[in-house]
């Protein structure tokens, strides 16, 4: 019996990928950068994979990460930016991102039934505690959760099956008596699954190629395309 839910935060709770396709726009318009609006969010969601893996992985620091992905945005307009410029740069983008945070709209609702199950619910994310924490005060469910993993306070990050672990022990549960359910399907739902959690991959497009979805059930996890669809796996 599942006696406790986990979800992610970014692109599963947090609409971060709308926020950032708009706070980029934002940002590039205001520094009157040419470009293609979806070219230009291409680009830089592109460099947040890279340069953010990095910083997962230890390559890089919170702030390297951040410079980096400046670095790399203004790069083909023919800018360099020192370390107290890109800081800056990221800042002003920083605040059209924040400007544009945003639930999904399916998010409040899950959470309301969760409660009303009287299921138990937490968030494990791959970040810093403090960046994430902001986030979730700024969207207003920071209450919501009985605890807040981040991957930046305990040292290692999804889909490390010791992040999974450490959330179990701390909900004082088995990890068959937890589901975790996340956007990606490698660091979340297989992730999740191979530490003996019930993983669950929020697939919101379905537009993944089969061979992943092949994936999923070979590994055991389950597949939703709404949050609106974890009830039937409780």
């Amino acid at each position: 019996m599942i006696e406790v839910v986990l979800f992610d935060l970014d692109d599963t709770l947090f609409d971060h990928r709308d926020s950032v396709r708009q706070g980029i726009e934002a940002h590039r318009v205001s520094l009157e950068l040419p470009g293609y609006p979806e070219e230009e969010f291409a680009r830089w969601n592109a460099l947040e994979e890279v340069h953010y893996h990095r910083y997962l992985t230890g390559e890089l620091d919170f702030f390297e990460q951040r410079r980096a992905r400046a670095r790399g945005f203004v790069e083909p307009h023919g800018q360099v930016l020192a370390d107290p410029d890109a800081d800056a740069w990221f800042e002003a983008y920083l605040a059209h991102y924040e400007n544009n945070w945003q639930l999904h709209t399916d998010a409040a609702a899950c959470l309301d039934r969760m409660d009303a199950r009287g299921i138990r619910i937490g968030i494990i994310t791959n970040g810093d505690i403090s960046f994430q924490g902001a986030k979730l005060a700024g969207l207003g469910i920071t209450d919501r959760f009985e605890h807040v993993i981040a991957s930046g306070s305990v040292g290692f990050a999804k889909p490390d099956p010791r992040i999974f672990a450490h959330a179990c022990a701390l909900f004082a549960v088995a990890p068959a008596q937890a589901m975790y359910v996340g956007d990606r399907l490698h660091t979340d739902a297989i992730g999740a699954a191979a530490a003996g959690l019930r993983g669950v991959w929020l697939d919101r497009g379905g537009a993944a190629p089969a061979t992943q979805y092949g994936e999923a059930t070979a590994a055991g996890a389950h597949v939703i395309r709404t949050l609106d669809d974890l009830d039937g796996l409780l």
